[in-house]
């Protein structure tokens, strides 16, 4: 019998909703946990679910909340189609199948949202560093947690094959690498990530953090599902916003079908901030960072729940 690790026993009428882990964290990353309370004390039923249990019957949850399924990378065509099979899925499943491959910067660049400069170089394609010198960032183009992720110095002739060979390397697996040039801010000034959970006119900031630097040199290779954070709170400003906001004007089939969001963003070479990546499959919310963002989390489930 399937273990589903339920957090909150069940009374007749609640609203039942599943959050989405995987086996790694059967029972919930602990940033995820926090909001089971608030959402019980909203009347709702929580249970954790592995998304790749075929024991779960998930036709018996009014709403299906992606939260950790980290272990996807390797099966992602997997989990696309796991997801197309969850009707009550959120974020749903089309928006899970753009956002899963970071080619989605590339539609984010063309409609006009300040991104990081990316080159694609599909498996099977000769890939030569660019002469341009300054440090550069190679990682395939599906991925989570900086897995298979490494900065390398196009000045040194060792960093040069070895940013080569991370390229091989992904190529002969058969993914898609992107290089970004690496923005130098990100040691100084930190990446930045906006929060934003459903409301009743759409999505709403709920809370920024900081995040420290994480790369430091060639890629080593990454024990487990991700790299450890340095993470604290931080005041979003209204540059930063309004970058936010035009980012998620673009997503395909439009914003308010989303339960969250987190837009990041590093300043450019001239400060303003540019789009490292928009996450709306699986992204940390770092809830424990900010009062009041588990409430609102819960909040934005019930708004969820009764769009259904």
């Amino acid at each position: 019998m399937t273990d589903h690790h339920p957090t909150h026993q069940p009374t007749r009428g609640e609203p039942r909703v599943a959050l989405v882990t995987c086996s790694r964290f059967a029972d919930l990353y602990p940033d995820d946990r926090l909001v089971v309370a608030p959402l019980a004390a909203r009347g709702v039923t929580v249970e954790a679910a592995v998304w790749d249990d075929p024991g779960v019957d998930w036709e018996r949850y009014d709403l299906v909340v992606l939260r950790s399924p980290w272990d996807y990378v390797p099966r992602r065509d997997e989990f696309v189609s796991w997801a197309r099979r969850v009707p009550t899925l959120v974020n749903p499943a089309d928006v899970v199948e753009w956002n899963t491959d970071k080619r989605y910067l590339g539609a984010l660049a063309d409609a006009g949202a300040p991104t990081v400069p990316t080159s694609w170089i599909e498996p099977g394609t000769p890939w030569e560093p660019p002469a341009t010198p300054g440090e550069y960032v190679v990682k395939p183009a599906v991925s989570v947690g900086s897995q298979d992720t490494g900065r390398y110095d196009l000045t040194d002739p060792g960093d040069r094959e070895l940013a080569a060979g991370h390229v091989r390397r992904l190529s002969a697996a058969g993914r898609v690498a992107m290089v970004q040039p690496y923005l130098a801010a990100v040691d100084t000034v930190g990446e930045t990530a906006l929060l934003f959970f459903a409301g009743p006119d759409g999505l709403a900031f709920s809370h920024a953090i900081r995040k420290g630097a994480m790369l430091d040199g060639p890629d080593p290779g990454v024990e487990g599902l991700y790299k450890p954070e340095r993470i604290s709170p931080r005041t979003a400003t209204d540059e930063q916003l309004a970058v936010a906001a035009r980012v998620l004007a673009e997503v395909p089939g439009g914003s308010r079908r989303l339960l969250y969001a987190r837009v990041d963003l590093i300043p450019g070479p001239d400060g303003t901030p540019v789009l490292i990546e928009l996450e709306l499959t699986e992204p940390s919310l770092f809830l424990g960072h900010a009062d009041g963002a588990p409430e609102r989390l819960a909040d934005a489930v019930l708004t969820h729940l009764a769009r259904r």
